[in-house]
């Protein structure tokens, strides 16, 4: 009996260390498959990590470019800016010749589709504001165009407004019938452009869609334009007409663009509107000239809120 129950503990024993044995070999075999997981996901991340670095070394690389390119562009058109600048009628020439007067001129871009223009021939003095089609760099470079079309009719010894359109007109579209279209480029401009004769105190005009206005105390003169642009149109063949009108001290007068009766903003995003421009600058008009312009700047600036500007703007403003 002794024997038998020793052998029976002896197997007890036999049974229980392969029992642990078997329960280590497992742990050793999962330990192993989890090192070997592990490790896996290790080496699966390096390789994401690697990735990513690369794609992002890739995207930097190319914002590094773009950034570059776009630098590259501001720049030029910067330089294309001081170009056009040294185009439009300068501060001193104007001061030389009007007594009080203000100009706000507010691309929507860096360069301009508008622009003012001026030159003076005996004791007359011209005064251009136009807008150009487009605005921004195409609007620029039609501005340019325009401006040589301007003083290239004055070379040709016109001297009447109209007459200067006209001749203006023309050139603009012979110039424009290279453009590589069927039927030649539609651009051009509308314009306004005034002659003011300070001896006789005699304003003489000719304008395409641009209008001009007077105001007289508190009252608004409305002058209007021909309904035709300085361009390719229906139109085209029909001379410009031509105003005259009797100025009297005190009196302001204006010419601007459409930029800013058509800038939407206010409650409910919908265009300043020409009516009002007329009500700001009869309420305005008796203000020096500096305060008018940064009136007429601040009141944009509120209509517009955070909406974009959506046109270059020009107007101004020469008291009599």
């Amino acid at each position: 009996m002794a024997s038998e129950k020793i052998e029976t503990e002896n197997t007890k024993e036999k049974e229980k260390k392969n029992l642990i044995i078997i329960l280590g070999s497992i742990t050793g075999v999962i330990i192993i498959v989890f090192m070997i997981i592990i490790y896996g996901r290790y080496r699966l991340t390096e390789k994401q990590n690697a990735i990513i670095e690369s794609q992002k070394f890739i995207l930097e690389n190319k914002n590094e470019i773009i950034e570059g390119k776009q630098r590259e562009i501001i720049d030029s058109i910067n330089y294309a800016k001081r170009i056009q600048y040294t185009l439009l009628a300068h501060n001193e020439f104007l001061q030389e010749n009007l007594r009080e007067y203000f100009v706000y001129f507010e691309p929507k871009d860096i360069v301009s589709g508008d622009f003012y223009w001026a030159t003076k021939i005996d004791n007359l003095f011209y005064l251009a504001v136009c807008d150009s089609t487009g605005h921004g760099v195409p609007g620029a470079i039609m501005s340019i165009l325009n401006i040589s079309c301007l003083e290239n009719a004055i070379k040709e010894g016109n001297t009447e407004p109209a007459e200067i359109l006209n001749h203006t007109r023309k050139n603009i579209i012979d110039r424009l019938k290279k453009d590589g279209s069927k039927e030649g480029g539609k651009d051009g401009m509308d314009a306004s452009l005034i002659c003011f004769d300070f001896k006789s105190n005699k304003l003489t005009y000719a304008a395409a869609n641009n209008p001009v206005w007077i105001v007289r105390g508190k009252e608004l003169l409305e002058f209007a334009p021909d309904k035709m642009p300085v361009g390719k149109h229906d139109k085209d063949a029909t001379p410009f007409s031509q105003h005259q009108i009797d100025l009297q001290k005190g009196d302001v007068v204006y010419t601007l663009t459409d930029g800013m009766p058509d800038q939407f903003g206010g409650p409910k995003g919908k265009k300043f509107m020409y009516k009002q421009l007329k009500e700001l600058l009869v309420s305005i008009a008796s203000m020096p000239m500096n305060e008018q312009k940064e009136k007429l700047q601040s009141s944009l600036n509120n209509w517009k809120g955070d909406l974009e500007q959506v046109d270059d703007v020009c107007i101004i403003g020469v008291r009599i």
